[in-house]
């Protein structure tokens, strides 16, 4: 799992967002985890993004602000190439469906990820001084 900021969402991607929760005197962190339908809005103060899961057969949706301070931080867990900004149609196909819909590239996640450094090591001869 990668951690993201949520500037870096994209639809199609399968995310758990961790978000802080009041309840009286105590907080919490509350874990939600779905696919992303859309982002809107861009980079400005009102964007959004949607995550979306199948809960018991319910469909449950949430929107978060992208600069929602009570997000503690968001783990991508896998990413899909999808060829569509919005994706609506996912909530008419069932879980198994939307999973086939969807081509998911878990081991080619590129986020963050910077090329490798060659480091090159020479000999060098050192000389021990023996008394």
């Amino acid at each position: 799992m990668q951690e993201i900021t949520a500037q870096e969402i994209k639809p199609g991607m399968q995310v758990r967002v961790f978000q802080k929760i009041k309840e009286g005197d105590k907080e919490r962190l509350q874990q939600i985890e779905g696919i992303v339908l859309a982002k809107k809005h861009g980079k400005e103060n009102g964007a959004t993004f949607t995550v979306r899961r199948v809960i018991d057969g319910v469909g449950v949706e949430w929107i978060f602000p992208v600069y929602l301070p009570t997000i503690q931080k968001i783990e991508l867990l896998k990413s899909a190439r999808v060829r569509r900004a919005k994706l609506y149609y996912l909530r008419n196909k069932s879980s198994k469906q939307a999973r086939k819909k969807l081509k998911l590239n878990s081991f080619k996640i590129s986020l963050k990820e910077e090329p490798e450094k060659e480091v090159k090591i020479e000999d060098q001869n050192i000389e021990k001084e023996t008394e």
